[in-house]
């Protein structure tokens, strides 16, 4: 079998010059920014209302429930189901609402990392 050196095509790739160092120190710029708001979201909160107001849930960005509040006005012991139902729908809703949150401050630090991550190892991230 005979050695064969590899080489890319001409045109097959990109021609832009990655600085690894470079791009070292800003990962670890973005991994602090990333600590900071993990940080900042646990004391980040939502507020979701259910049933038009009869259920209120208080949820932070990291997804811990605070507070649970219940219009007396609803609570029927002869209909305790529905209560039960605008209780999931409020803490679903609280919990999406606080995902969403998490996400919308992740991206701000991550949205302008793709690409340049993509380079640094040499377009594998598509794979």
């Amino acid at each position: 079998m005979s050695k064969r050196s590899f080489q890319r095509k001409a045109g097959g790739g990109k021609s832009k010059n990655v600085n690894p160092q470079a791009m070292l120190s800003q990962m670890q710029a973005m991994q602090q920014q990333m600590v900071e708001a993990q940080e900042a979201l646990a004391n980040e909160t939502v507020t979701v209302t259910a049933g038009g107001g009869a259920v209120s849930i208080v949820i932070s960005g990291h997804q811990r429930v605070q507070s649970i509040t219940i219009n007396p006005e609803v609570v029927d012991p002869e209909d305790v189901e529905m209560l039960q139902d605008m209780l999931v729908a409020a803490v679903n809703a609280a919990i999406e609402q606080s995902q969403a949150l998490s996400a919308e401050r992740m991206e701000g630090i991550t949205g302008g990392m793709g690409g340049g991550l993509n380079d640094l190892l040499g377009g594998l991230g598509g794979l």
